[in-house]
This record gives C-alpha cells, structure tokens and sequence, in this order.
C-alpha cells in the first residue's frame, strides 16, 4: 500500500494536463508518492513541479480513491501496488509547461471530450469527479 496524489490542472481553454508517462507509455494525470514527511499539497506541488515545470495552487479535493478495482497498478517490472490516491484540482501559478522528468515522454492539454485513447485505468474515473458539477469530494 501506497500514499499517492494526482494533481487535475483545467487551463483556461478547459483542457486538462496528461503526462505520457514513460514506465507504461500511457497518458494520465500527473501524479506520484507522498514521501516521508511531506503533506499531500505539498507532494502535489512538488510532482507538478518536478514534472512539468509548472507551479501551483491547490483549488480543492476531488477525492480519494481505494478501490482495488482500479488502485491495484502493475508496473513493468512485476511490481504491483496497491494506491491510496487524493486526487486534487489545481490551478497554474507560474511557469512554463516542458518535461522536467525521466517520467515523461511528453505533456499536453485535451479536450476532455478528446481524450487519448490510452489512458490508465484509473485516471478516467478521476477526471469524471474533477469535471462534473457538484461540489462535494469523492470516496471511491
């Protein structure tokens, strides 16, 4: 069992960031682990900044997520992990979108009605919660 968080950043054309994630070759929303000693917003902006080059401002929480359904990930290597993921909104402070990482293969804004076909699992269910109307924060 791991602590994890993904960060869903809307730009103002209300396209969501994914990251072509290198280990799987699949598009998903930035996220990773909770280190030791670190809170899940700070985490959230540490990744992002990691990852994109981008610095931000946590809006609110989507969610957590535990189902094994779609929290159970398999790497390539055989390793498999079961996340407990916080899923937040955030918005861009400052910054300029470039791959910061060996994690990524590429960064790009979508339609969330065109998205990339391959997806990870989990990541739909995510941007589901973090596109729809209501108010409230998800257990899932």
């Amino acid at each position: 069992m791991k602590p994890g968080v993904a960060i869903v950043i809307i730009n103002e054309d209300n396209e969501v960031l994914l990251q072509k994630r290198t280990d799987v070759g699949k598009w998903a929303l930035p996220s990773g682990h909770i280190e030791i000693g670190e809170t899940v917003e700070e985490a959230a902006i540490r990744e992002i900044k990691e990852e994109t080059n981008l610095t931000i401002k946590i809006i609110k929480l989507i969610g957590v997520y535990s189902d094994p359904d779609s929290q159970v990930f398999s790497y390539p290597n055989g390793k498999n992990v079961q996340f407990i993921t916080t899923c937040l909104l955030a918005k861009i402070i400052s910054g300029e979108l470039r791959c910061n990482s060996s994690e990524s293969l590429d960064l790009q804004f979508f339609s969330p009605g065109y998205l990339p076909k391959n997806l990870l699992k989990m990541h739909p269910n995510w941007l589901s919660d973090a596109l729809c109307d209501e108010e409230k924060a998800y257990i899932r």
